[in-house]
Formats: C-alpha cells, structure tokens, sequence
C-alpha cells in the first residue's frame, strides 16, 4: 500500500508547498481538491473548505490545471485523483472534472451521490443515481478515468454494503468506490473486514481520517444529545491497525489518502505523523 493526501485538508499550503511536504513525509500520491474558491474568500484564513489554497479550479482550464500537474510531477508524486463536489446529474461538470483528471492523469475522479435528509424517498434517491452512474459510467470509460462511489454519511452511500448495491452492476475498471472509515463513524458502520470482502473488485481507494461520538447536551425529555467530531488518526473510534490489517488480508495494494480533519497539529507536521503512523502499521 501507499500514502497520499487528499488537499482538502491541508487548506493552508499552496500546491508546491503541499508536493514539497508531502515527499518530505514519505507520501506517493496527491489528490487535488477540485473546487472554485471565490474572490472574496480570499481574505478569510485558510480553511478546509472555504478559503483552501490547495484547491485545483474548476473552471481554470489547461492553463491553470498546469500548475498542479507541474508541483506533484517537480517532486516525483502520482496525481492520483481529482476530486471534486458533484451534484447528481449534472454530466456537463462531471465531464469537466474527466478532462481535468486526463489531463494531470490521474487515476480517479469522485462522483455524485445524493443526500439523504428525509426529504424524499430513499428509492427515489436510489433510482436517480443509478440513471447518473449509467452515464457517469459511459463518460469515465471514454476518458479511461474511473469513478468513485464514497461511502459517506447523510447520503444513500453510508455504509460499504449500501454503496454495493450502488455499483455491483457496474464494470469495476470503470466504477468503483473510495472507502472511508472515518465517515462510518458518523453513519455507515459495518464490520470493516465483512464491508471490505463484500466490495471485491470495487474497492478502488481509502480515506483515513478518524472522528469520536460525544454526548453534547440532555433535550428536555431527559434523553441525551449525541454528535460526532473529528479527532487525530489514533485517538477516534476507528481502530486503524484493525482496518489495516483487514485490508491486507482481502489483498488491497492501493493507496491510502489522508483526510485529516482534527486540526491538531499543522499541515507539515499532520503529513508527517499520518506517514509515521500508518507507516507502522504497514
């Protein structure tokens, strides 16, 4: 297996600084952050998902998508994956982030999946996907850059067996899904090693990040409030040597993307501690 970092979580570097620290720390890969920031976030601190100075344009083109392409290939590290915020449906931008992918060529692109909020009907939801992956499908086949499915709390992909029913009737070279513990903390959670057995040819990528239930208040009938929160990669609920162990046993050699969202330590040094941790367990 191999590292890299998804840059959404280190918003406060630029793209050569982020290719820089992330060899310094051992990673292999990169996966841009596919998003627009606008104007007048600018002046706002760096943050994850609002002013991140490691985000690839959406509408940049060739020219500005150069830049990204330029600082992983400067430090010797795979563009692994464009990853963007797709809404379900919408082929026009899906197709965008393909020519994106192509031409950083990396591995990998995120795709929609919808939200599940009550609503509306979860087989409704379900439908409405399957008629976008159909498509999705036929887009990421001709550009010979796969899909990914992740599984992801508060969408009709929480789980890994949910996120099967998704894609088992796609080709696995051409749909696949990113597996992401961390968000299985909030929503999702099956047996890592069962949900990893079930997917087979589809696990295409992981995400590593961790996160921890805590009781936040008593509503007034006296029954608790419960919420979920980021925390460092050894302290959540995750337990990442099980996980690691799991994934070598179904014989996944891809990579694993840091996500880190704890904020507990700097960009440099997360990147680091992420290499130095899961190195370990490797």
């Amino acid at each position: 297996m191999k590292l890299s970092v998804f840059t959404v979580s280190t918003p406060d570097l630029t793209p050569e600084e982020l290719a820089v620290a992330a060899k310094e720390a051992g990673l292999h890969g990169i996966e841009w952050r596919f998003k627009d920031v606008p104007a007048e976030l600018a002046s706002e601190a760096p943050s994850y998902w609002r002013n991140n100075l490691c985000s690839m344009p959406e509408r940049g083109g060739a020219g500005e998508w150069d830049r990204f392409k330029a600082a992983a290939d400067a430090q010797g590290l795979v563009s692994l994956s464009v990853t963007p915020y797709l809404s379900v449906g919408d082929l026009e931008a899906t197709e965008n982030v393909l020519v994106a992918a192509k031409h950083l060529g990396a591995s990998y692109i995120r795709l929609a999946v919808p939200a599940y909020n009550r609503t509306r009907h979860a087989r409704e939801l379900f439908e409405e996907e399957l008629a976008y992956l159909k498509e999705a499908a036929l887009l990421c086949k001709q550009y010979g850059v796969k899909g990914l499915i992740e599984t992801h709390h508060n969408t009709i992909a929480s789980s890994a067996s949910g996120t099967y029913r998704l894609v088992e009737n796609f080709d696995p070279d051409v749909i696949g899904v990113l597996y992401d513990p961390g968000n299985m903390v909030y929503e999702g959670y099956e047996n890592y090693r069962f949900g990893l057995e079930l997917l087979g040819p589809y696990l295409a990528h992981v995400h590593v990040k961790n996160a921890v239930w805590r009781q936040t208040e008593a509503v007034e009938s006296g029954s608790p409030v419960w919420s979920a929160g980021w925390q460092p990669l050894f302290e959540g609920i995750v337990p990442w040597p099980q996980v690691i162990e799991d994934l070598k046993a179904v014989g996944y050699d891809g990579y694993l993307g840091v996500e880190d969202f704890s904020g507990q330590l700097p960009s440099k040094d997360m990147l680091r501690h992420y290499a130095d941790y899961i190195g370990r367990l490797l």
